[in-house]
């Protein structure tokens, strides 16, 4: 950190300016200043170019050779499974995939090298529950049954010991309803069926064996590796994981997940051609803010295994859509991973460094994490997170006394100047964030859409990047008026002698100076808050506190409190951003590219949020980027004539953006990216009835903000009513807004696949109530059924005559716990609830119910892989720019609710 006791005094008197100094106006070009920028926006893009989007040049097997990976062989694979279209649990299409990938399996174990030893499983999991209790599934039981996995090992055959220490090399094999899955995760199948042929040539000099599982179940709640990890006998040889996922379609598979393993990341940034990893994605995920889950989750929460996380993070926005498709899957894609996982595999199979339990310290902060994080995608940083407290502490430290000596030695003056320099900071924020939210509620007024940059995410730079810069421009400046008129008048009482005209050059530099080293304030706090929750991230502040301090004393500072300020140098600025730029603009790029796309099924509750939050989280996620990214460019522009043309080209940005979303010129969604609806045909009943009376009727939402007005448009002859007025409560979410139409609902369902929900017996013992539930789901292999837990002290829930849940602690969610169901053509469809009363109830989480109407027990959902010919209309009939959304919590395209009251 450099001294900065040249703002503490002002010059002792006029004598002591240089010739130079004591006239003219302290200017520079605003060519200079405008070229500045745009070789800061430059720099940014051209790094984000490198580092996420230069992929590699796909190999045909004769390039790769025997022991090498080919993209073009493994997209043999891929193209096949997306060929069978969508393939859940349960259907068809699944069971052709696994046979498909199981006949490949045996085809890599009869082209083995001779000394190595390949098996092949195909393994039958038996009927069981998942208990995770962190993030999504808080609250929640995951039972599954009849799920079939293709597990292969490969072993050195003469070193009987590399049977006990593996790796697991995971993915799932199945999708969900809605997408025929390329990305996710057919590419991931592919690259290990090629990644097994090449390992099965050089196992013979491993060390450890290797296990590529592919299994099935992933979409419906991490079903597949549960099931593994629970009940395969070869589960407790594994050491340690590496799982392959997608959150989009192609690009860079990233590392985004992973720290609590030193040599496993030390290891993949030695070998690997390509690496790529961001320590951020893994803060994000395990703050909540992405809300996803992967199947790394259970091997490190239930099998108690380390390793590292894989995803695909180009298109989020195609996630789990039709659009998740062969021809969007970039060229290189494959190759990027595949190259990387074979070098790695390698070099880990034939290290003595596996280990099988993390580290973990008695406050239960993991002492081996580690920070990781790429630069360009040729080279990545791994240290560990003892070194980076080390490192941040020093600096911090160093800071804090930099900062207290040079404000005891500028006394009241330098204390009051630091002050108005943080105000300076305070002020940019607010005008910052205040203008692109204030454009984030004006959009959903002007637009069809209130998101209508899906389809054009670079929209967002005239959307919400131009007034967050006009703002934090705004901002900075009244803190530069502000630091000015203070300093003039302490200067005008302290330094009498000097000429106004020079005084106020002087003012005005100092006042550069001040905002300049205002940029360290704010990223020294936000290091000191990273490295107290000790957020892997925080190397980001540390890059952009340390650099352009480093530059500013090189290049700036000086030991002599009576000189006079000078014009901050070019040079110090250039010299103080080209690691911050290198280190983080491609990173932040990636992550609001990534934000944009989430915001596609962002509505969990359709009609639950209002239109203008999406916009509001990207507004305020883009100010705060344009202010810690820009604070230090910014300072320079206010002794330039550059703030007229800055302002002038940020407003006519922004004007032709809101032009351009408001006439609807550029689509919201196209045939490529679409917006995320469910159509279901509802068929509602009641329970413990004889004769039970349904009513049906066709539901339309969508996860995406905003009406459905244009959607309906093309459904006239449907007769869809639209609006806020009838709540459906589909058991795992709630539609608040939506179209319902009853026309023809009462065909394409029979009356004898309505599921029974049937009291046994209800009886008291000892002054404990205890009911027995008989449920019958029909022709449903996939269900979900809520329990009331504020009339229900516990439960136990049995198949077959199995207890799969027995009593015992159970999380609940908004006064509820969830049963959720999947499983193949083999599984149960009766199944028994013994539930156990609380003695005194309340019934706050259902207050939205309609007075006078009793509670509810129980409330169970029962989905029918079916497109009735109600439903078959509607989609029919859709824009091109829409597609059915299905994750493990959403309803097939039929549906049967039934509810039990507390009062049956």
């Amino acid at each position: 950190m450099p001294r900065i006791t040249e703002a503490s005094k002002p010059p002792a008197s006029d004598e002591t300016l240089r010739p130079t100094e004591q006239g003219g106006k302290p200017a520079r070009s605003a060519f200079l200043w405008v070229a500045l920028f745009v070789l800061f926006l430059n720099s940014s893009w051209a790094v984000y170019h490198f580092q996420f989007e230069s992929l590699p040049l796909p190999l045909d097997a004769e390039q790769a050779g025997k022991r090498g990976f080919s993209e073009v062989s493994a997209l043999e694979h891929v193209k096949y499974l997306t060929k069978l279209g969508p393939h859940p649990v349960g259907s068809d299409a699944l069971e052709l995939a696994v046979q498909y990938v199981f006949a490949a399996t045996e085809k890599i174990q009869k082209t083995a090298h001779w000394e190595v030893d390949v098996q092949v499983d195909l393994f039958h999991a038996e009927t069981a529950a998942n208990h995770l209790s962190k993030g999504l599934f808080k609250g929640k039981t995951l039972v599954y049954s009849d799920l079939k996995h293709v597990v292969l090992r490969i072993l050195p055959k003469y070193l009987p010991e590399a049977e006990d220490n593996v790796i697991l090399v995971s993915s799932h094999i199945d999708t969900v309803f809605s997408s025929q899955g390329a990305g996710d995760c057919s590419s991931c199948v592919g690259v290990m069926l090629e990644l097994a042929r090449g390992i099965a040539q050089w196992a013979h000099g491993f060390k450890n064996g290797v296990i590529f599982l592919f299994n099935t179940g992933e979409e419906e709640g991490l079903n597949g590796a549960h099931s593994f990890i629970t009940q395969h006998p070869w589960r407790s040889t594994i050491r340690f994981v590496v799982d392959l996922e997608a959150m989009g379609i192609g690009g860079k598979s990233i590392v985004f997940q992973g720290g609590l393993v030193p040599w496993a990341l030390e290891t993949y940034a030695k070998v690997s051609k390509y690496p790529s990893g961001l320590v951020i994605a893994q803060d994000l995920f395990h703050s909540g803010a992405i809300q996803s889950a992967t199947d790394f989750q259970v091997y490190e929460e239930v099998g108690g295994l380390s390793g590292l996380d894989f995803a695909y993070t180009d298109a989020t926005a195609i996630y789990h859509t039709k659009n998740d498709k062969l021809k969007l899957l970039k060229p290189g894609s494959l190759q990027h991973l595949g190259e990387n996982m074979l070098a790695f595999l390698i070099q880990s199979a034939m290290s003595t460094n596996l280990q099988n339990k993390m580290e973990v310290k008695k406050d239960g902060i993991v002492q081996s994490q580690s920070i990781f994080f790429d630069i360009l995608g040729t080279y990545m940083v791994v240290y560990s997170q003892r070194l980076a407290t080390m490192l941040h502490n020093s600096v911090i430290l160093q800071s804090l006394l930099i900062w207290t000596t040079s404000l005891i030695m500028g006394g009241y003056h330098g204390a009051m100047t630091f002050g108005l320099s943080c105000f300076s900071i305070l002020l940019m924020w607010i005008c910052s964030l205040s203008l692109s939210i204030m454009v984030s509620f004006l959009i959903p007024l002007i637009s069809t859409s209130p998101v209508p940059y899906i389809a054009n995410p670079w929209l967002v730079i005239g959307l919400f990047g131009a007034p967050a810069v006009l703002g934090a421009l705004t901002g900075q400046h009244l803190g530069f008026l502000c630091i000015s008129r203070y300093l003039r008048c302490t200067f005008s009482k302290r330094v009498p002698t000097v000429a106004s005209n020079t005084l106020e050059n002087l003012i005005k530099l100092e006042t550069e100076r001040w905002l300049f080293k205002a940029g360290f304030i704010q990223w020294l706090i936000l290091l000191i808050i990273g490295n107290f929750y000790k957020v892997g991230s925080s190397f980001v502040a540390l890059v952009w506190l340390v650099s352009p301090a480093f530059a500013y004393g090189l290049m700036e500072a000086t030991l002599s409190p009576l000189r006079s300020p000078k014009q901050l140098k070019i040079v110090t600025l250039i010299l103080g951003l080209a690691m911050p730029i290198l280190f983080s603009s491609g990173m932040m790029i990636r992550l609001v590219g990534i934000l944009v796309g989430i915001i596609v099924r962002s509505e969990r509750n359709p009609g639950s949020r209002p239109d203008w939050l999406g916009n509001v989280i990207v507004a305020v996620f883009v100010s705060a980027i344009v202010c810690l990214m820009l604070v230090y460019l910014l300072s320079y522009i206010h002794l330039s004539g550059a703030k007229g043309p800055m302002i002038f080209s940020m407003l006519m940005l922004l004007a032709l953006a809101l032009a351009a979303v408001s006439t609807g010129i550029l689509p919201t969604f196209t045939e490529d990216i679409s917006r995320a609806v469910t159509v279901v045909h509802v068929v509602k009943t009641k329970g413990n009835s004889e004769n039970q009376d349904a009513s049906s009727f066709i539901s339309l939402s969508s996860l995406t903000p905003g009406k459905l007005t244009e959607e309906v448009k093309n459904l006239k002859d449907e007769e869809f009513t639209c609006g806020w007025n009838k709540t459906i409560d589909f058991v795992t979410f709630t539609v608040k807004y939506g179209c319902w139409s009853s026309k023809d609902s009462g065909s394409g369902w029979s009356k004898s696949d309505i599921p029974i929900v049937h009291v046994e017996h209800d009886s008291i013992a000892s002054g404990a109530r205890k009911t027995g539930i008989f449920i019958d789901t029909k022709i449903s292999k996939r269900w979900s059924l809520a329990i009331n837990r504020e009339e229900i002290r516990d439960f136990t829930f049995e198949a077959d005559s199995e207890e799969l849940v027995p009593l015992g602690d159970k999380s609940e969610v908004d006064g509820w716990h969830f049963i959720q169901f999947s499983g193949g053509k083999n599984s149960p469809t009766k199944f028994r609830l013994n539930l156990f009363w609380l003695s005194n109830t309340t019934h706050q989480s259902q207050k939205s119910y309609e007075s006078g109407a009793s509670p509810l027990l129980l409330k169970l959902r029962t989905d029918v892989s079916k497109i009735t010919p109600e439903v078959e209309s509607v989609l029919e009939k859709f824009p091109p720019w829409c597609s059915l959304f299905g994750k493990s919590t959403s309803p097939y395209p039929l549906a049967f609710l039934t509810t039990l009251p507390v009062q049956f």
